[in-house]
């Protein structure tokens, strides 16, 4: 998967990610930027793009 294909991210992840940007450029940063730290939130919280669904195996943490 190349850098930035966000295909692996389910729908709630996205809009999650889109919600965090936009915070970020109300604070004032660059749509860039904003962008940047908003998926780092997101595969900080959820350890990356998945597919939703049942029968994944729980992840140790």
């Amino acid at each position: 998967m190349p850098r930035g294909d966000k295909s692996s991210y389910t729908d709630k992840q996205k809009r999650q990610a889109e919600h965090i940007e936009q915070g970020y450029e109300d604070r004032g940063l660059s749509q860039e930027e904003a962008e940047r730290r908003a998926w780092a939130t997101v595969n900080k919280q959820d350890g990356g793009g998945k597919k939703s669904g049942s029968g994944r195996k729980p992840h140790d943490r």
